[in-house]
């Protein structure tokens, strides 16, 4: 019993061992470039160096719990609810889901709620919202409400685009088309968070869950390559926030 539990416990280390080693190689580039330029160009000691050992310690095991957390639970899930729907033969319930995956992974995401609130100070700064409390919080609620509506229609779009079969190249190069179109009219103020926007839509819970819904759709219904047809959600994702965006500030604005 004390064999088995012993061989266990060796088996176990190894693999904890293996996946802190992965994290390690994944975090040496910033490391080496941080390197670098502290102690070649800048020449300087490094501050507080035990908290930053200390913390760069943290973040190796916290990346290597995120990756497997993400490999155990949130790949899995995300193409066991395609398989499920798919085999279910319910379109409704299929979009359903995929915009509310959108939708709620969107609304939460940290780097999206720290933009909206900046945006919604400089706007203030700039004279363009009244200083009040009240006045800033819609206009910080409406932007992450118009961000995450768009995600959520933009993984309903790609989830579409899979079952119809469409032409990935072609919806996209007509999407930008029409961000180009409406950088011509939007107000000045609200373009540059437009295109922002695009990018903190891209999250570290959006990305996988969205990447695992595509390939699973991909996989389970017959004449679709997983390689080819299971990815571009997330250019839908990134795309489309910059349309709403500049859409809501022709509202606002």
């Amino acid at each position: 019993m004390q064999l088995k539990a012993h061989k266990i416990f060796l088996a176990n280390a190894a693999y904890i061992t293996k996946k802190l080693r992965a994290a390690s190689a994944d975090l040496l580039p910033i490391v080496l470039v941080i390197g670098l330029f502290q102690f070649v160009i800048i020449r300087k000691p490094l501050p507080n160096l035990g908290d930053i050992l200390m913390g760069t310690g943290l973040v190796v095991i916290g990346l290597s719990m995120f990756i497997e957390g993400l490999e155990r639970a949130l790949f899995p899930l995300g193409e066991g609810m395609a398989h499920a729907l798919t085999r279910k033969g319910s379109l409704f319930w299929l979009l359903i889901f995929s915009f509310a995956i959108g939708f709620s992974t969107t609304v939460a995401e940290p780097a999206l709620i720290a933009i909206a609130k900046e945006a919604a100070d400089i706007a203030v700064t700039g004279g363009l919202l009244e200083d009040t409390p009240k006045t800033k919080n819609l206009y910080s609620l409406g932007l992450r409400m118009t961000v995450a509506f768009s995600v959520g229609f933009a993984i309903l779009l790609g989830v579409m685009r899979i079952l119809k079969n469409w032409p990935l190249h072609y919806l996209i190069i007509g999407g930008y088309c029409v961000v180009m179109a409406l950088t011509l009219v939007a107000p000045e103020e609200i373009i540059g968070i437009a295109y922002d926007s695009g990018g903190v839509t891209t999250s570290t819970i959006t990305v996988p869950l969205v990447t695992a819904l595509g390939v699973g759709l991909a996989t389970v219904i017959r004449g679709r390559n997983p390689l080819t047809d299971g990815f571009g959600m997330i250019a839908f994702a990134s795309l489309l926030p910059m349309m709403f965006v500049m859409g809501y500030g022709l509202v606002v604005f």
